[in-house]
């Protein structure tokens, strides 16, 4: 009697614990929406064209469910599984929550990407972490047509190329403020933790009618975790072979019943000097760099926007010689980059309560360098107040109105020639005050329910440069059922250049700057074509195709001459004219299944035309690839990850005609992989970057030996003149650069979510 109940008890639990199957149908009003993104704890799959989703062998417990589609407002609940089949009829209904639309990028206000006139390029927080990077910097490495470049294979600062074009035409928006310009285009892109990106919105060619100076080649504006849908706590916690940490925390919390406060702060540290490649040099900078970020939303009777936020950051770096310590800084016997940063920033949103729909955009940001290149000390402070009131109104049934009124007030002080040199930017020993007051408008037009044009012209005034106007203009065509998109854009773009803040080159090294005239702004036109495609192939698969082609013309464009003069930086407008021309072609997969890829590839030519001599752009490929290749194992809760990138030869700076140093670079590729394994509320993550061991060739930094030029010879131009000793006339030089020295490690990491 009692074996036969323990045979009832034993099968009695085993079918208690026996796993199921959780099925269900996602609709609007008796639609069947497609591609709903479907998450069961860690294991996601979509919906297909019925609406219909299933997980199959779901064990006993309880989980989350959370579905996800552009446009409407997620769902998240709680789903018991006791070994019975689950059928479920769930119901999504259309965002009208600021939270859920998608871009705010090229029009200033929120609308689904589908919707915008102008092509914009969404990059998700989970496409960047499938190559998790302690900054927004190396985030960026997997997108197509964006590449950030390392400037200096001393100190590893670097900017963020778009379509080629260097960093300082992009401009770096924090949540749609100007936060990043100037001293910080180059010095301040690690400041900002890929932990704090909800997602990354990026604009290719001039958007300077809305955005004005800096946005020649493009924008690419981070915005920031909303603290109404975050998880009350995360951590993450990262360290690689190479002794690299880096930590991440996020509290959410309520102050009140009117206030949503996220708080956030981020450490990265690296402190073992590595030398693979025997030049004596660091391979990367030793680095100590705290990030500390807060975000309130502050709810309103009226429902009106009213969010501050804030953010400080603190680094120390040096890269040089391998026995460079502190007490060298400055000095001539050991050579090092030592660059110390201080920089905060605060900037929010605030709509008036008054019946016209009027908007307040706001930032102040303050940053303080102290560098010291070998030798030569850069030091410099820059405060920027920027202001924006913006009006929306709708005029008629199809026409929407946006119209705007912009102040910009920039304070720049150094110890360069900028600011003691007269007849430059600034007069003798004086700090620059530039400002920029400015006014725009934009109409939006509806032809038909699929057809959009959108105009607009900005007007500013530059207390140093005087008027400037730029226009643009976009076109959007739709089919019928919104899988077909097609846009047509033509603008104007300007911008005003500070060499010192942007040209990491006119500090480091051996080479003295020159300018050969007053540096003119920079002008370009710019037309853009776009298509993107959907294709429903099965039941279960949907391939996005995302297809655009460029051309802009610039004048007066700023190149800085290295071939001239092998000892000097010659910086001056350009004679003739620059154009950057190209195609680019993303495809991205989703099935319901585990398997997705992102694909993308860009071919361009980037050059300058003088005296009818066209002369390609250093350190810009013509063709480069980016992927992004994941499989998911629901049974045992595990993702992987395979990321890279491909670029071709670049052409590279050399020291004149007997510096034996290739004068392009090789095709390289950058591979990573993760594996990711889930657990309820831990994630453990680990994997490889730099899969292929690739780094540039040991002769990168020339005469690496003799970093002062104590052995080198000139003559009585200045010149550096062939000896026994030095058969190259070479000069030390950092600059030949343009891919990182960081070999193959491995990493290991793990973070947890509290949900409630």
């Amino acid at each position: 009697m009692n074996k036969a109940l323990l045979i009832l008890f034993v099968l009695f639990t085993t079918s208690a614990l026996k796993a199921a199957n959780v099925r269900g149908v996602v609709q609007n009003n008796a639609q069947n929406l497609s591609f709903v993104k479907v998450k069961l704890d860690s294991r996601t799959t979509y919906t297909d064209t019925a609406g219909r989703f299933e997980f199959n062998n779901v064990d006993t417990g309880n989980y989350n469910l959370t579905l996800k589609l552009v446009g409407y407002d997620m769902l998240f609940q709680r789903l018991s599984v006791l070994g019975e089949d689950i059928d479920l009829e769930i119901s999504m209904l259309p965002s009208a929550k600021l939270m859920n639309k998608v871009v705010v990028s090229g029009n200033l206000k929120e609308v689904s990407k589908s919707k915008s006139p102008v092509p914009i390029d969404i990059i998700s927080a989970e496409y960047l972490q499938a190559n998790p990077a302690p900054s927004v910097f190396e985030a960026l490495q997997t997108v197509n047509g964006v590449r950030p470049q390392n400037n200096c294979n001393v100190c590893n600062t670097g900017d963020i190329h778009i379509n080629g074009l260097e960093g300082a035409y992009t401009m770096i928006l924090i949540d749609g403020m100007p936060i990043v310009g100037g001293l910080s285009t180059i010095y301040g892109l690690n400041g900002i933790p890929q932990s704090l990106i909800e997602r990354v919105e990026i604009v290719k060619g001039p958007a300077s009618t809305l955005f004005g100076s800096e946005a020649v080649g493009g924008i690419i504006n981070v915005i920031t975790k909303n603290p109404y849908n975050t998880a009350k706590l995360a951590v993450d916690y990262m360290h690689s072979s190479w002794n690299e940490s880096n930590l991440d925390v996020a509290y959410k919390t309520a102050l009140g019943e009117k206030v949503d406060m996220l708080v956030s702060a981020n450490y990265y540290n690296y402190d073992n000097p590595i030398d693979k490649n025997g030049d004596g040099f660091t391979d990367l900078t030793i680095q100590n760099r705290v990030s500390l970020f807060s975000k309130m939303l502050l709810k309103r009777k009226s429902n009106k926007l009213f969010s501050l936020a804030a953010r400080y950051n603190s680094e120390k770096r040096w890269g040089g010689e391998m026995d460079w310590e502190t007490q060298f800084r400055g000095g001539d016997s050991i050579y090092g980059e030592s660059i110390y940063t201080n920089r905060w920033e605060a900037f929010g949103v605030y709509e008036l309560p008054t019946q016209f729909n009027l908007k307040l955009q706001y930032s102040s940001n303050y940053h303080k360098q102290n560098s010291y290149y070998g030798n030569v000390g850069f030091f410099a402070d820059q405060f920027v107040q920027f202001g924006q009131l913006i009006h929306e109104e709708r005029i008629g049934k199809n026409t929407e109105l946006l119209a705007g009124v912009t102040y910009r007030c920039t304070f720049y002080d150094d110890n360069t020639i900028a600011t003691q040199e007269q007849d430059t930017i600034h007069n003798n020993n004086q700090p620059s005050i530039t400002h920029l007051p400015g006014a725009f408008i934009q109409t939006q037009h509806y032809i038909k329910e699929n057809k959009i044009i959108l105009t607009g012209l900005r007007y500013d005034y530059n207390s140093i440069h005087g008027h400037i106007l730029t226009p643009r203009v976009n076109y959007k065509w739709n089919s019928a059922n919104k899988r077909t998109i097609f846009r047509i854009s033509a603008g104007n773009g300007y911008r005003v250049a500070n060499v010192f803040t942007e040209d990491h080159a006119a500090l480091t090294g051996a080479r003295k700057v020159v300018f050969k005239s007053k540096l003119k702004p920079e002008k370009s036109w710019n037309g853009n074509v776009n298509m993107e495609k959907k294709l429903i192939i099965g039941k279960d698969k949907l391939l996005n195709i995302d297809a655009s082609t460029w051309y802009t013309y610039f004048t007066n464009k700023i190149i800085p001459d290295y071939l001239t003069n092998p000892n000097q930086i010659i910086y001056d407008n350009l004679a003739g004219y620059a154009v950057s021309q190209g195609v680019s072609l993303n495809l991205d997969l989703i099935t319901s299944g585990g398997f997705g890829a992102n694909i993308g590839a860009t071919v361009m030519d980037v050059s300058q035309f003088d005296n009818g001599e066209k002369t390609r752009q250093l350190l810009t490929e013509q063709l480069s690839g980016v992927w992004k290749i994941s499989y998911e194992m629901p049974r045992f809760k595990l993702l992987i990850d395979y990321t890279g990138n491909v670029y071709s030869p670049m052409k590279l700076p050399r020291l004149g005609s007997l510096d034996q140093r290739s004068a392009n670079s090789p095709w390289y590729s950058l591979q990573n992989i993760k594996v990711t394994k889930t657990f309820k509320s831990f994630t453990l993550y680990g994997g490889v970057k730099n899969l292929l061991n690739f780094t540039p060739s040991s002769l990168s930094i020339a005469r690496s030996f003799d970093p002062f030029d104590k052995q080198v010879q000139f003559d009585a131009n200045g010149n550096a003149i062939p000896t026994v000793n030095n058969p190259q006339a070479l000069t030390f030089d950092p600059s030949y650069v343009y891919a990182s020295n960081q070999a193959r490690r491995f990493y290991i990491g793990l973070s947890y979510k509290w949900l409630k």
